[in-house]
């Protein structure tokens, strides 16, 4: 779908949180990098009172402070203005409604031209349903190929509810109009793992259980809830981060080479690694799920609230916020090669990894010595904060004698490609912009999701932990996560420190 065609979005929760930090920084890099058509419009919609005027005063303030471009905003942002507007609205009243249409009707009398309109739902979820029931009454999502749908995470609670709002969803909309947003699906160097993968015949003759040992996906953060608690509660790391950010990183590893990047061709290899992952027994939960909760404690000099102490927070709350996973898919090309995952909050650092170790060389043609410090190859993809791909190899140390010494060949986006890189969500909202639907998690993908974690789901809520809070902040999480790798010979893997990191 052509970029020119004119485009209004609507986006529900417009005075909110998300709409301030990322959707319109976002809508504003892509006005500065010319991908937006020339006839748009922005509509916020909320209940908070704003008139035009006040509603771009009050999200340019968070382009100031959350664009990657700050520079030159007082030059730009008079036009970029312009095509911003605000609409009080009752999201419960159906009437409503028909404003938004009448809306719709006016700007494409002013431009000639019918529009591509999209909703984006950045609101609470109880509040989907009823939005998106009077949308339809309304008539605004009748034409498929010019109204589009866009969904925030999270997409149902547990596997029960994704299945309900999914067949509304179907009755409402077609699939085609309909977006699931995984934010970490467009980050850079997550989309760079199709082109890693299915661009270098180096690599995916070697993408196989015969050569590949394990492979290691980590999703760690620093920070702690903190006033989210009241949103984590509901949540937990389990829902918030292994359903759909974790399983999707393990679904771009793990696919089989696409025959086209069409987008159902792509989602249709996700799926198939989704259902090819091993269903947990209750009784294996245990020996391949790990839980966490973090306490009290000091972290870089500044002391943090343990989890039931946070604003929100039950006392005696079982919430989970760490999670390790031993994982199996099971086909021809991953037999028996386990795919562990962590996530956590209050851990070491903020990063994002995924590590591939292959399994080793023999070693038997080298002197003793030279196995002093054998490493196995180990491909690295930092995906953030550090934006990087390492491969690990042997190489000989200088001197008289056969010393091994591993050594990394590292890509880094930064020095090849500029620090100016697009944030996930404008990647994504041109995306939907165009119509492309290739990022986004398709019904039948976020059931599947859901099977994988709902054994382990239905076990913990059943199961009530005894040991939380088990780990401190700024620590690598619980030491269960540390046995349930080191059982099969493994430690989990980190990047190394910078030359220039502070040692605190």
């Amino acid at each position: 779908m052509s970029i020119h065609q004119p485009t209004i979005i609507f986006i529900f929760g417009g005075s909110g949180d998300l709409a301030y930090r990322k959707l319109i920084p976002a809508l504003y890099n892509l006005y500065l990098d010319q991908y937006l058509p020339k006839q748009f419009l922005i509509v916020g919609i909320g209940r908070s009172r704003y008139s035009q005027a006040d509603y771009a005063d009050h999200v340019k303030k968070g382009v100031q402070e959350f664009s990657r471009r700050k520079e030159g905003i007082e030059e730009t942002w008079k036009d970029f203005a312009q095509h911003i507007d605000y609409c009080p609205l009752d999201l419960t009243d159906v009437k409503g409604y028909q404003s938004l249409g009448e809306r719709i009707k006016k700007e494409e009398e002013a431009w000639s031209a019918r529009a591509n309109v999209i909703f984006y739902l950045s609101v609470a979820p109880q509040l989907t349903e009823p939005i998106v029931q009077h949308l339809h009454e309304a008539g605004l999502t009748a034409d498929p190929h010019r109204s589009r749908m866009v969904f925030e995470k999270p997409f149902g609670h547990d596997l029960q509810s994704a299945t309900a709002l999914n067949t509304l969803l179907g009755q409402l909309f077609k699939e085609e109009q309909i977006y699931r947003i995984d934010h970490y699906l467009g980050k850079e160097t997550v989309q760079n793992i199709l082109a890693f993968r299915f661009a270098n015949g180096l690599f995916e003759p070697t993408w196989n259980n015969h050569y590949i040992d394990h492979v290691q996906i980590t999703a760690a953060e620093s920070v702690t809830v903190g006033d989210r608690g009241g949103y984590y509660e509901g949540a937990g790391a389990l829902r918030d981060m292994v359903q759909n950010h974790m399983l999707q990183l393990l679904c771009m590893i793990a696919m089989e080479p696409p025959v086209s990047f069409d987008a159902d061709e792509i989602r249709n290899k996700k799926l198939d690694v989704l259902k090819a992952i091993r269903r947990f027994k209750k009784t294996d939960v245990h020996r391949h799920a790990v839980r966490g909760q973090y306490s009290s404690g000091w972290m870089k000099g500044k002391e943090l609230k343990g989890y039931r102490q946070e604003k929100g927070v039950k006392p005696t709350s079982a919430t989970e916020t760490f999670v390790a996973l031993k994982l199996y898919v099971d086909n021809w090309r991953w037999k028996g090669v386990p795919f562990y995952i962590r996530t956590g909050k209050g851990m070491v650092e903020k990063s994002t990894l995924i590590t591939i170790d292959f399994k080793s060389a023999p070693d038997y043609a080298f002197p003793p010595e030279a196995a002093e410090t054998w490493r196995s190859n180990r491909l690295t993809i930092s995906i953030q904060p550090q934006m990087d791909i390492r491969l690990r190899f042997q190489a000989k140390q200088p001197g008289p004698q056969m010393r091994l010494l591993p050594v990394d060949m590292t890509f880094n986006y930064s020095d090849s490609n500029g620090k100016d890189h697009p944030e996930a969500y404008e990647t994504l909202l041109l995306d939907v912009i165009e119509g492309d639907a290739t990022l986004f998690m398709r019904g039948d993908q976020v059931e599947a999701a859901w099977q994988v974690i709902c054994p382990i789901q239905e076990l913990w809520a059943a199961k009530p932990p005894v040991d939380f809070p088990n780990y401190k902040p700024g620590t690598w999480g619980p030491e269960d996560a540390e046995a349930l790798i080191a059982r099969d010979g493994h430690n989990w893997a980190s990047l190394p420190p910078e030359p220039n990191d502070s040692l605190d």
